[in-house]
């Protein structure tokens, strides 16, 4: 248990926390036996399918580009590091054929239909806001909105300025680009809002779905670059960052407690319960359940109606998850939704400006904006303004990864989801208006 303790306080982008030339906790020739024993199963066409093969694909080789990432010089300091690597790395094994096709599709499917993605947000979510103060969660919670609408406004006056500018149309810019970056991903945002646009402009939802989604794509690499880079800035400038926490004088925090074996099974239960149950509630409320599982597991934790023995599982169980799969997760983030074919074919002068702008502009509006409500410009930059522009929830991973800022994941998630259903609105009435 020793290294799964060391993994679980570590943080997630592999910082200095841990011994010198080590991966996962192990000396180099060490993690050199299971990177051995991946690389001859591959070879010889014996790696298992199904969760087996999937983990061990996506933890070896995701620890093994972390590390790389959090020790190339400009990649590590201004580029988002490991977290940044384990996605674009991925992405370009799959990109070039390198990672053969059986690999790669057991990884798509262990990440989507085997459900590892929701399965790790879900301990995220719950283990982030069990772990938290009641006090500090309503006091921060309710400030929230404002950086999150000005992020919005700020994303869609830098498209019209850029690309009034580079000679687009300020309208296109703001219907084809801003909106759908700040949709909430593919599932919450660009999808739906293809459906939107076939029902108010006659095209097909297919036509339009090949206009948003390089958007999608671009917004999110720069979301997770300008995050690496707010990260850095907060070193080098203390005071526009709470190092993690939203506000001055508030903390977001973990009440840790010793590690307990028992209690993250127990963790692991409530963090499954939570997302099951956010499924039961979206029969009968339309929202994503990451963001009815927000609001339940929000109520309940502000109510005092959840033991603390059980806050206290669910935030160890979150500590362990952070601290072990993150880089397994960013490596299946690459290969299962990261197209590089997509984001190099829609690679424009133009196209990339205004990309660049709308995320400069949401993180922007939201930092000013933020500061002016209490918050750390930084944090409120990110999580308001950077977690609104990238792909939802696996956006919002890397985002967080990239900033080193991985506890703000329950303000990431109002911003991907409860944002995302916000953009939809404003996308079903601000169409008919501008194309009619």
């Amino acid at each position: 248990m020793t290294n799964a303790t060391q993994a679980a306080s570590a943080s997630p982008t592999v910082e200095a926390s841990r011994p010198g030339m080590q991966i996962f906790g192990m000396s180099l020739p060490m993690f050199a036996l299971p990177l051995l024993v991946l690389i001859g199963a591959i070879a010889s066409d014996t790696l298992p399918t199904g969760m087996i093969g999937a983990l061990l694909v996506m933890m070896i080789l995701g620890e093994l580009l972390g590390f790389l990432g959090d020790r190339l010089p400009i990649i590590s300091s201004y580029l988002g590091g490991g977290a940044i690597l384990a996605i674009f790395g991925a992405a370009t094994l799959i990109y070039m054929g390198w990672l053969p096709q059986d690999v790669s599709a057991n990884v798509s499917e262990f990440m989507k239909a085997g459900g590892f993605l929701n399965f790790y947000i879900a301990a995220l979510i719950t283990g982030s806001i069990l772990g938290m103060d009641s006090r500090v969660l309503v006091k921060v919670g309710a400030r929230f909105a404002l950086p999150l609408l000005c992020s919005v406004l700020f994303a869609a006056l830098f498209a019209m300025l850029v690309g009034w500018i580079m000679g687009f149309s300020p309208k296109d810019a703001v219907m084809i680009i801003a909106l759908p970056i700040m949709g909430g991903g593919m599932g919450a945002g660009a999808v739906p809002m293809s459906q939107i646009y076939e029902q108010l402009l006659g095209q097909p939802a297919s036509y339009y779905i090949s206009i948003l989604v390089p958007a999608l794509a671009l917004g999110n690499v720069f979301a997770i670059i300008i995050a690496g880079l707010l990260n850095g800035l907060g070193k080098r400038f203390p005071s526009l960052t709470g190092g993690g926490q939203m506000m001055p004088g508030v903390e977001v925090r973990e009440e840790k407690s010793a590690p307990d074996l028992s209690q993250l099974g127990i963790g692991m239960v409530i963090a499954m319960s939570f997302f099951v149950a956010s499924q039961i509630i979206g029969k009968v409320i339309p929202l994503h359940p990451y963001a009815l599982m927000i609001i339940a597991v929000a109520v309940l934790k502000c109510a005092n109606l959840v033991p603390e023995s059980i806050n206290q599982a669910a935030a160890q169980w979150f500590r362990f998850v952070a601290g072990n799969w993150t880089f397994a997760l960013l490596f299946g983030i690459g290969v299962a939704y990261t197209d590089l074919g997509q984001v190099i074919d829609a690679i424009t002068i133009t196209y990339v400006v205004i990309v660049f702008g709308v995320v400069a502009g949401a993180a922007f509006g939201a930092g000013i904006v933020g500061k002016l409500v209490g918050f750390y410009p930084i944090e409120s930059a990110i999580t308001a303004g950077l977690c609104m522009a990238n792909m939802g929830g696996t956006g919002d991973v890397a985002v967080l990864s990239a900033a080193n800022r991985m506890q703000l994941m329950p303000f990431a998630q109002i911003s991907s989801r409860l944002g995302g259903a916000l953009i939809l609105l404003i996308s079903s009435l601000v169409v008919p208006m501008w194309f009619a």
